[in-house]
């Protein structure tokens, strides 16, 4: 019985549980709000510090002062100190065409002479001025009319609200081989926020598959109120998408010429720029390319760049009081959710993204629908059908019958019920009355091996009691067939 109770018990169980759906939570298709929050806006110049020593006429020394831009791209911050990786070509350049561009630069602006601005070496038809102008190209020698001293100031404007028209400067801590490879910055000083910046996360592997969907993000110019992050749809094609080549994206429903846009964007912007996975919503690589082919270099070359420069991607505090406020938001529960990004902005005022979807949680926030007004509504609290426990319930309710029907059964068979251990409960012995001392009686008791009984008696009959007789002389009771006593020997009188 007890085995049949358990047997149903972990039947009605199994049914409820089966009933209940499996509760797993996967980021909405296509998510961007990961990464967007981490994403920068990089802007890179050369400073050139030159002096000109004119030999000419009356010796002079002519000081100038000139930035001439390297790059402007997107970045994304890697971990909470603010470390950034974008792409080589945005921060760097050869310094030396920096130095031939001051060049022609000052002798133009000084002796007022035709010199095309660019990094190109030229000559000039007065062989004195020619002979100047060449000793101002670099290398430095012992002639040489020009000093030249180029610095690159490198300068990141986060993605806050209100805008950092200032930004805040970063030195180039590795730079890659070519210009399409990752490069890394680290903040001159401490980054924005007493707990850091929010970073971005990185996938693990690109995905294999062809047509993958990504998304790209990133800046068309400095961020601000009127300049936010520009999102692109792109997939992913067959092949590539080793070390500098790149891997190539390509639409499946050829709906899109995706090479030409991206490249487009790249050139406007976006070199550098993430590219994001549809999956979890994790970097899985950058924008490289311009013109008409846009291509993206794996997470490989991030992560590989990052541990040559001795840097850790890593997660902080700020992501995941972001992250847990996020998934509340995108699976509807606003009144949970707002409190989330309340915290975030606690921690980074600026963050553009925690503080948009802070409105939009509040102004939903119990509404019809928001999912935690619903569940509070409803007549079940856990929100389980009823069904399940019902039949539950019936299977142990048969389970329980049936026990009782056997149990009665053998009952009625004069079976006596057996312990845990198979072994016969002693019966119970009844206690014994008393009886006459001078009753001729005999007592039969019948006891059953199975159930305790009372004890019952029954009285044989016997022949009728005789006359008793007494020694007239000593007093001494005499028997029947007695004629003398058996004590004093006195003759016993008969009629």
């Amino acid at each position: 019985m007890a085995r049949l109770t358990v047997l149903a018990g972990g039947v009605g169980v199994t049914v409820a549980l089966l009933a209940i759906p499996a509760v797993a939570h996967e980021h909405p298709s296509g998510i961007t709000d990961l990464v967007t929050p981490a994403v920068v806006r990089v802007e890179a110049v050369s400073h050139v510090e030159i002096t000109l020593l004119d030999h000419v006429g009356q010796l002079r020394h002519v000081e100038r002062s000139y930035d001439f831009p390297i790059g402007e791209g997107t970045g994304i911050v890697v971990n909470p100190e603010g470390a950034i990786v974008t792409l080589t070509r945005v921060v760097k350049t050869d310094d030396e065409d920096v130095a031939v561009l001051a060049a022609n630069k000052v002798f133009a602006e000084h002796h007022d002479v035709k010199v095309p601005q660019d990094a190109k070496r030229h000559s000039l038809d007065n062989p004195v001025l020619n002979r100047h102008l060449k000793d101002c190209y670099p290398p430095k020698r012992a002639t040489a009319t020009c000093i030249i001293d180029v610095t690159t100031d490198i300068t990141i404007f986060p993605n806050v609200s209100p805008a950092d028209t200032d930004g805040f400067k970063a030195d180039l801590v590795r730079a890659g081989s070519g210009p399409d490879t990752p490069a890394v910055l680290m903040p001159v000083a401490r980054a924005v926020g007493s707990v850091g910046m929010p970073t971005a996360p990185l996938a693990d592997k690109v995905p294999d598959q062809p047509g993958s969907p990504t998304s790209v993000a990133g800046f068309l110019g400095r961020p601000g109120p009127n300049v936010r992050t520009t999102v692109e749809i792109a997939h992913l094609a067959k092949g590539g998408g080793a070390g500098e080549n790149g891997r190539p994206f390509a639409d499946p429903d050829k709906k899109a010429d995706e090479p030409v846009k991206l490249g487009g964007l790249a050139d406007r912007g976006l070199a550098g720029a993430p590219v994001i996975g549809d999956k979890d919503g994790h970097v899985v690589g950058m924008l490289i390319g311009g013109g008409k082919e846009g291509k993206m270099i794996g997470v490989r070359e991030i992560t590989s760049t990052l541990s040559k420069a001795g840097i850790a991607p890593r997660r902080g505090a700020i992501d995941s009081a972001f992250e847990g406020a996020l998934t509340r938001y995108h699976t509807q529960y606003y009144t949970e959710a707002a409190p989330g990004f309340q915290r975030v902005l606690e921690l980074y005022p600026g963050n553009v993204v925690a503080a948009d979807l802070l409105k939009e949680a509040l102004a939903k926030r119990g509404g019809p629908d928001d999912a935690g007004t619903k569940r509070a509504a409803a007549p079940a609290p856990s929100g389980l059908p009823l069904w399940p426990f019902i039949v539950a319930a019936g299977v142990l309710f048969v389970a329980a019958a049936v026990g009782a029907f056997l149990l009665w059964r053998r009952h009625r068979a004069g079976g006596g019920p057996d312990d845990d251990q198979g072994q016969q409960a002693p019966p119970l012995v009844p206690q014994q009355q008393g009886y006459d001392e001078g009753a001729n009686q005999t007592i039969m008791v019948r006891r059953s091996l199975q159930f305790p009984v009372v004890p019952q008696q029954q009285q044989v009959l016997t022949s009728p009691q005789p006359t008793l007789t007494f020694c007239t002389a000593c007093g001494m009771r005499l028997g029947q067939a007695h004629r003398f006593c058996g004590y004093c020997g006195q003759p016993i009188e008969t009629s």
